[in-house]
């Protein structure tokens, strides 16, 4: 398969709310370079998207206490570049077709662990929306000014 051929990988994010709707973000353990990003993964077989949200929350964050605002529409997209194609996601996809959830945590802050059984971030922090597409891998960027778009339509 050449890579524009391969298909896109299905996957949900969290824009997850604190009380003063600042965004959840966290820093990748295979990237660890001042890049942070939301919460978000695959879908297994049979799994509805709220389903993969809120088991992609758990996994990655250990985030449970949650309450659901919205389900953006549509579906946001993005190509991996081309030195990670083949490498990311066992070299089965060429990026990402994903449904975006924004939920608002209820929890205490003590509930956020990063310390999961296959860890992901080694860092969690809470941004301003604004702050968001500054400090995303550029690959990635497009797709998170599409979300605040919908997002400060939500929030306002």
């Amino acid at each position: 398969m050449t890579e524009k051929t391969l298909p896109l990988r299905i996957g949900v994010g969290a824009i997850v709310l604190n009380s003063e709707n600042k965004i959840l973000v966290g820093k990748r353990k295979d990237n660890p370079v001042n890049k942070w990003q939301m919460p978000q993964g695959g879908i297994d077989k049979n799994e509805s998207f709220l389903a993969a949200m809120k088991r992609e929350l758990n996994e990655e964050t250990s985030i449970k206490n949650i309450q659901i605002i919205k389900e953006l529409d549509g579906w946001f997209q993005y190509e991996l570049p081309k030195n990670l194609i083949g490498i990311i996601w066992k070299g089965k996809f060429r990026g990402q077709k994903q449904k975006w959830f924004v939920v608002r945590f209820t929890g205490k802050e003590s509930e956020i662990n990063l310390k999961t059984k296959h860890p992901e971030f080694i860092e969690w922090k809470w941004v301003e929306m604004d702050e968001l597409p500054k400090i995303i891998v550029d690959f990635k960027k497009e797709v998170y000014e599409k979300l605040l778009v919908k997002l400060k339509k939500i929030i306002d």
